[in-house]
């Protein structure tokens, strides 16, 4: 019955938008790849790396075409990651809405008609005004159905609605200021189970701060920022708004960004500030003032160097998370994380010099020191992922291996704790769909295929083997928790992710997925026993 609904109120949605000039346009971006799974459309010009945006032209590249790199990926291009060069006009959409580049998008004389662009960069008095307003949002539904995950309250069978509603207000004040606001309502609803914290957040702030150009150097500004403010970098293995939960992660405090054509900057001092940043209870979040948590710090410096006019990209970054909170069994205390990413594409050119193959490969580690409830810290997280397009085969598919691993404790009554904290990170686009594992005390061995049957319809399927990293240290589920008891088997369990995805154009598109989990030997012997886990979503996003 539910499925019938949402498949009504998609039909009736395309219809609207259909009367609204939404019409998928024949030269309107398509859909992209990656590799270890996740969902949702976030809609930035699609490029190449691992496993929430789902458009890319299907126009062959040129001989002498570049690639050049995104120093931020969104949910979408994460798992539907794509190295073929894109054809502008770029989408204008981004992962934080604030980054939003309609101006450039509206500039080009051929850009398709996209609902709302007449209340993008609206000139407040005459045409030639330096003051600017943009007003803009997202409407987003998921329809859940989950089969025994590994989730609070034991092996259950359950069914839910999330409802999603964003608002924001961009105020340009010449080349010199900026104010920033944008509102949230995420709610769920038929729901058979108590709520987690990242299902709701009633009416609230999601971003809210003022841009004040410091000074100009190396033909760029230095700009400083006070306020409310989502943050993603990189590839979101540490530092990510989390789009697929309901509950959007956001931070409150100071910012400095210089960001020229090859060196970007970012020095920030904050603190989290919903319960998808942590903070607990719901009950004290869900219907009330969203407020900043005092007791964590998270700072840090992020620079990424990008290659001129080439493909390569390096992330260098230091954090630091004080957490002044003492939880048992959970990462707190002062720890600090040091590490770096690499990214490149290399294409592969026949006689003609026509590409016809492209190799991508990224890989990132950090190292974790510091201290955790009187323990000395030593912890670190790698990966790295490999794939290789074949721009010439039908579909354009795209076979990618992914490799993690995030230290766990070796001994849990020694002085030193071992386990990795993952800090803020995108868990649903790197450790399964289903949403079982977080990256502590983990090993994940993963195979995934990406094809694009037509320009709009994107296709992945990914397949995960777990493993604990070692037997002493717990089993951790998506928030971090430790799941069961100590020692036992290694063996987690895999996972089989299949994620399908129509964009009708960059204001609207409907993603289905189906998972499957299943367990292995840790699962029934130090967790009571479940039957394979099992989830399928529906979901349906409008940006205006």
């Amino acid at each position: 019955m539910r499925l019938r609904v949402i498949l009504s109120l998609s039909v009736v949605a395309s219809s609207a938008l259909a009367t609204a000039r939404l019409s998928a346009e024949t030269d309107s971006p398509a859909v992209p790849p990656a590799p270890a799974a996740q969902a949702e459309y976030d809609g930035i010009e699609p490029e190449l790396t691992p496993v929430s945006t789902v458009f890319q032209s299907t126009e062959e590249p040129s001989a002498d075409s570049v690639i050049p790199p995104n120093t931020e990926e969104s949910e979408d291009e994460i798992i539907f990651d794509d190295p073929s060069p894109v054809k502008p006009p770029a989408n204008p959409y981004k992962p934080l809405f604030y980054d939003n580049t309609f101006g450039s998008y509206l500039s080009n004389p051929d850009h398709p008609y996209l609902l709302g662009e007449r209340f993008k960069e609206m000139p407040l008095g005459d045409d030639c005004s330096p003051y600017t307003l943009s007003v803009g949002g997202e409407l987003r539904h998921r329809y859940m159905h989950e089969q025994n995950r590994l989730r609070p309250g034991g092996p259950v069978n359950t069914d839910y609605n999330l409802w999603r509603w964003r608002q924001y207000f961009d105020l340009q004040l010449g080349d010199y200021a900026r104010v920033y606001f944008e509102g949230i309502d995420a709610s769920i609803f038929d729901n058979d189970l108590p709520p987690t914290p990242i299902d709701i957040n009633r009416w609230n702030v999601q971003n809210a701060f003022v841009d004040v150009k410091l000074h100009e150097w190396n033909g760029a500004p230095g700009w400083f920022r006070y306020g409310r403010q989502e943050m993603l970098y990189g590839s979101q293995h540490l530092i990510s708004p989390l789009d697929w939960s309901n509950t959007r992660r956001n931070f409150e405090g100071f910012k400095y960004f210089h960001h020229t054509e090859t060196v970007h900057i970012d020095a920030f001092i904050t603190n989290p500030v919903n319960t998808a940043g942590g903070n607990q209870p719901l009950s004290q979040y869900d219907n009330s003032r969203d407020k900043p948590d005092t007791s964590v710090t998270f700072s840090g410096i992020y620079a990424t160097i990008l290659s001129d006019g080439g493909p390569e990209l390096l992330d260098l970054y230091y954090l630091w998370l004080r957490d002044e909170t003492n939880t048992p069994n959970r990462p707190d205390g002062s720890r600090h994380t040091a590490g770096g990413r690499f990214k490149t594409t290399r294409e592969v050119q026949d006689d003609c010099c026509k590409v016809t193959r492209i190799w991508d490969f990224e890989t990132e580690g950090a190292y974790q020191f510091g201290n955790d409830d009187g323990k000395r810290v030593s912890a670190g997280f790698f990966t790295s992922v490999l794939g290789h397009t074949w721009t010439t085969v039908p579909w354009s598919p795209r076979l990618s291996g992914l490799f993690y691993y995030g230290s766990g404790n070796h001994d849990p009554n020694g002085s030193t704790n071992n386990t990795f904290n993952t800090l803020y990170p995108l868990g649903h686009a790197y450790w399964g769909i289903i949403d079982n594992l977080s990256g502590q005390n983990l090993y994940d061995w993963s195979l995934q295929l990406n094809a694009k049957p037509t320009k709009k319809v994107g296709l992945v399927g990914a397949f995960h083997w777990f493993e604990k990293a070692t037997t002493n240290d717990y089993l951790y589920n998506v928030a971090g928790a430790p799941t069961g008891t100590l020692g036992g088997s290694r063996d987690i369990g895999q996972e089989f992710d299949l994620i399908g995805t129509y964009t009708f154009n960059p204001n609207f598109n409907i993603q289905a997925g189906y998972s499957w989990f299943w367990y292995g030997d840790f699962v029934g012997d130090n967790i009571p026993p479940r039957n394979t886990a099992t989830q399928f979503y529906v979901q349906t996003t409008l940006r205006f």
